[in-house]
């Protein structure tokens, strides 16, 4: 563990619900189930697939503990969506923001399904959280998603369009199940919360990716991307191949000159006969062992499957994905691919993160530079 970030702590959904003791407030469910409110039907789904859940403040509960709100950082996919949908008005975002909130209780795109993740400081810890090891007054950031996630929107002080975040005053509820972690002490808070918020990404890279294999990561020089780069750099060592496919110009530009990647190739994320001539056309004619889909569009699902070789692994980290259009795409091509779809959490991902970005002082750099 990092000093200033120690306390990266989950129940890991294994947690017995906390007992009653002498309390004048009810526990609540570990999982949240006390602020989901029920749908048609009498069916009472999980907070993340609930269209809506409680967010009264007033309510308290003993397992949760209450966040004074500051920063909103909206995922990629969800953000984009509403730049788009409000004509890349910062105004039209926070009111779209403002509206899903007060609609569904919580930062939940109806359109993504997505939400993000928030930071915070700790205004109460109920008397059946104390084990998680959070004080009053804490810096934290939540790591499981805003779309799970009580929360009321006060006001919308600031929309900052490259970091995808928005400065407001709130107040938030983190279930006891819901992992939470303090904000590391030796870098900016903003950066650090860039990190997190694809914090999962890195370290199943780690999993997946083996020595002297090659791996493509599409999306590469966004956030998510360039974490999965360095990544994968460690992983495969210096006989295996990184190569990175990107958009956008500034990014591409970024990508090359953090010295990472064998090849980084500009080309549209889209367009899978283009991705996959063009990766064919830097691996001498082959396809790669591991694939990353980082997109914060859709559409990209066959791009990543027609990259990658027979029985290779193609993961999605992007919010963006389709299901169906991978599953069926694979089959419809005859791919023989293992698809995984994309987990924000794994066991000491926020360390993880953190570490890989304070071992490269370059690709720190560029964060700072877009992000803090």
């Amino acid at each position: 563990m990092t000093d200033g970030c120690s306390r990266f702590l989950s129940p890991n959904g294994r947690v017995a619900p906390p007992t009653m003791t002498d309390h004048t407030n009810p526990p609540g469910d570990p999982l949240g189930l006390h602020r989901v409110i029920p749908e048609q039907g009498g069916v009472l789904p999980l907070p993340q697939r609930a269209t809506r859940v409680d967010n009264d403040a007033a309510k308290v509960f003993e397992t949760e503990i209450v966040l004074d709100v500051a920063t909103l950082n909206v995922d990629a996919a969800s953000f984009r969506q509403m730049e788009e949908a409000s004509g890349n008005s910062t105004d039209g975002v926070a009111e779209l923001v403002r509206k899903t909130v007060r609609e569904r209780g919580k930062q939940h795109n109806p359109v993504t399904g997505s939400g993000g993740m928030l930071l915070g400081k700790v205004a109460r810890v109920g008397s059946l959280a104390g084990d998680r090891g959070f004080q009053v007054g804490d810096r934290v950031a939540t790591l499981a998603s805003l779309s799970l996630t009580p929360l009321r929107v006060d006001r919308v002080l600031a929309v900052r369009p490259p970091s995808a975040q928005l400065d407001v005053e709130g107040w938030a509820a983190v279930f006891h199940s819901a992992p939470l972690g303090k904000m590391p002490s030796d870098m900016p808070e903003r950066l650090a919360l860039a990190i997190l918020d694809v914090a999962g990404a890195a370290p199943q890279v780690a999993r997946l990716a083996r020595p002297g294999e090659s791996v493509l990561v599409i999306g590469g020089g966004g956030k998510s991307g360039l974490l999965c780069c360095a990544e994968a750099r460690r992983r495969v060592g210096s006989e295996g191949r990184v190569i990175a496919l990107e958009t956008h110009a500034p990014f591409v530009a970024d990508l090359r000159a953090l010295g990472i990647c064998d090849h980084v190739i500009e080309a549209d994320a889209r367009d899978a006969v283009l991705v996959r001539n063009e990766v064919r056309r830097v691996t001498n004619d082959r396809a790669v062992d591991l694939t990353l889909s980082c997109v914060n569009v859709a559409g990209c699902e066959m791009s990543a499957i027609a990259a990658t070789k027979d029985r290779g692994r193609v993961y999605f980290f992007a919010m963006s994905t389709s299901f169906t259009a991978a599953a069926l795409g694979a089959e419809g091509i005859g791919a023989d691919v293992d698809l995984y779809i994309g987990n924000g959490y794994a066991h000491g991902h926020a360390d993880h993160s953190l570490d890989l970005v304070r071992a490269l002082p370059d690709l720190r750099a560029v964060l700072e530079r877009r992000y803090a």
